[in-house]
């Protein structure tokens, strides 16, 4: 009775302890494999055939292991068989054995904790700004701005008088000559149009950085926003990309224009929510005259089989508009009139007899209800840094509200506030880096992006002229962070910060960030051009700020008179 008694328990805690061993070396060896827990600062090898050969190699590693571990249980299993008529010295064989095993759990376990804190700790702590992406830059943690240092304030406010301030002079004698041609030439438009067939052209509207004070570039560009109406009976239905749940990342900050017939909109009116009766009828909208789900749509602009707009539709129609409107007014004027740049239809260029050219783009947009956002078919450079999925996809734009919340901010904010000089000589060194290397993910709405952030966070005593080169600095280090971190949020898009003095729409308050560097993330190529662009133009700012203060080039010349005046 003794002898069958102890042999069960003498087994019993050996298979447990020998299966526990077991549990330990596959865990240890799940700890181990390089893709659960990677290295942080390393980059992945060129050779792919040497990646599947080390896989490889680790996994054979892993199954003699498990082969071995098998044999040894059964060999156990085997001992334990054979000690069971022989109850006192099997019971001192467990004994020892247990001894064995939980000295062998011990040494196991203290493996286990060793291995893992190597892993954590053998490569040192990853800087905060880089997040641990596998495909971060190395060399980028440290100091801001990488220890570089820019000019000193004397010679920022020397550069600004002679280089900056100089060259944006004639920003007001061209918007206002841009101004009066174009107004000549979109009434020419209205009077060609057929107002029961054609859309309706209202007044243009000035955006961007000649209308924000803030425009560098030679040479000055206006850009336009043209607002249209379609013919009675449609009118336009905006669809927001937030007013859905599904909608994806990339689709982020458009939305649809939905072309509606008067007679056919009952989203207004209680007989499209309501089962009326067959003894009632709805004095709008009369039974015969409800749009059935299956009708064909034949709406102006549309994309085909789609009651939606058409960003393409709408562009050819715009441009042969403002075709017919220069023939019918061009006698008047001593220039010609030419579209420029084939990727941006609405580009359009003066060229006068001398030789000089002004460039201007006029945007076709949609206004958004009653708001001061706008749907736009096309920009020159999209702020997102993304294309639209489909030619029935407008891209959103806050270029009204910009404006505003700079004139807003602007009246706060010291006399001779130093904040639209920040932005202008950023986006000069930005402007000089791209011609030197190209353009890069990083463009001047980024910089205007970054400088209503701190427009916003900062507070107005902070702000004085004499604080120039303390908020340059704060600007870039602000950009070189979001770079980084690939994360640079629409200035209101999601932003619970704004004013209420705003007057945004309570749906795009209430919609999540949306992330302008998002591109960033899947185009890796993109983003080390950006990275390095970015730190070499700080590099060279301080040679550049230097020679242009000592002398101004050609291309920073005034335009001549001449060219304002015809």
């Amino acid at each position: 009775m003794n002898t069958c008694s102890l042999a069960p328990l003498g087994k019993a805690p050996a298979m447990a302890l020998g299966l526990f061993r077991v549990c330990l070396v596959v865990v240890t060896a799940i700890i181990n494999h390089p893709l659960l827990f990677p290295r942080e600062n390393a980059t992945v090898p060129e050779n792919e055939e040497e990646i599947i050969r080390k896989m490889q190699a680790h996994q054979e590693k892993l199954q003699l292991e498990q082969l071995r571990l098998e044999e040894e249980v059964a060999r156990l299993a085997a001992e334990k068989e054979a000690l069971e008529p022989v109850a006192e010295e099997g019971q001192q064989q467990n004994e020892s054995r247990v001894a064995w095993d939980l000295w062998s759990t011990l040494c196991m376990i203290l493996f286990l904790v060793i291995e893992v804190w190597r892993q954590d700790h053998q490569d040192g702590p990853s800087p905060e700004c880089l997040g641990g992406d596998e495909d971060e830059l190395p060399g980028l943690q440290g100091a801001p701005l990488r220890g570089l240092t820019l000019p000193n304030k004397a010679t920022l406010d020397h550069f600004y008088e002679r280089c900056i301030r100089g060259a944006t002079a004639d920003a007001a004698r061209t918007r206002e000559f841009v101004e009066g041609f174009v107004d000549d030439l979109l009434e020419a438009l209205r009077s060609l149009c057929n107002r029961d067939t054609d859309m309706e052209v209202e007044d243009f509207i000035g955006v961007d950085s000649m209308y924000e004070n803030w425009q560098v570039d030679k040479p000055l560009l206006c850009n336009l926003f043209v607002p249209f109406m379609p013919p009675e009976p449609f009118h336009f239905h905006p669809e927001l990309w937030c007013s859905s749940r599904s909608v994806p990342l990339d689709r982020q900050g458009y939305g649809q224009i939905k072309v509606v017939r008067a007679d056919e909109d009952t989203r207004g009116c209680i007989c499209g929510k309501t089962k009326l009766g067959e003894d009632m009828l709805c004095l709008l909208h009369g039974k015969n005259n409800l749009l059935q789900p299956g009708r064909e749509v034949k709406d102006p602009l549309c994309a085909r089989d789609s009651p939606y707009l058409d960003t393409m539709q709408v562009m050819k129609w715009f441009q042969m508009a403002l075709t017919r409107a220069w023939h019918r007014i061009a006698h008047k004027y001593e220039f010609d009139l030419a579209f420029g740049q084939l990727e941006t239809p609405g580009s359009l260029k003066i060229k006068f007899r001398s030789g000089k050219f002004m460039p201007f783009n006029l945007i076709p947009v949609i206004q958004c209800d009653d708001s001061d956002l706008y749907f736009v078919s096309y920009l020159a450079r999209e702020p997102s840094g993304g294309t639209p999925a489909s030619s029935t996809d407008w891209l959103l734009s806050f270029a009204v509200y910009e404006r505003h919340f700079l004139r807003m901010t602007s009246k706060a904010l010291p006399e001779g506030a130093c904040h639209l000089s920040c932005l202008q000589i950023a986006s000069f060194l930005l402007s000089k880096q791209s011609r030197l290397t190209g353009p890069s993910g990083l463009g001047n709405y980024h910089l205007k992006t970054a400088l209503l952030h701190l427009l916003l966070a900062r507070r107005a005593a902070d702000w004085k002229a004499g604080q120039l080169d303390a908020r340059l600095q704060e600007l870039l280090c602000f950009v070189e962070k979001s770079l980084l971190e690939k994360k640079l949020h629409h200035f209101f898009i999601g932003n619970r910060k704004v004013p209420e003095a705003m007057g945004l729409p309570e749906a795009v308050g209430r919609a999540e960030p949306l992330n302008l560097f998002r591109p960033f993330v899947l185009q890796r190529r993109l983003y080390r051009k950006t990275v390095d662009s970015f730190y070499e133009m700080l590099k060279n700012a301080p040679a550049l700020i230097n020679e242009y203060s000592v002398h101004i080039p050609s291309d920073h010349a005034s335009l001549p008179q001449k060219a304002v005046i015809l």
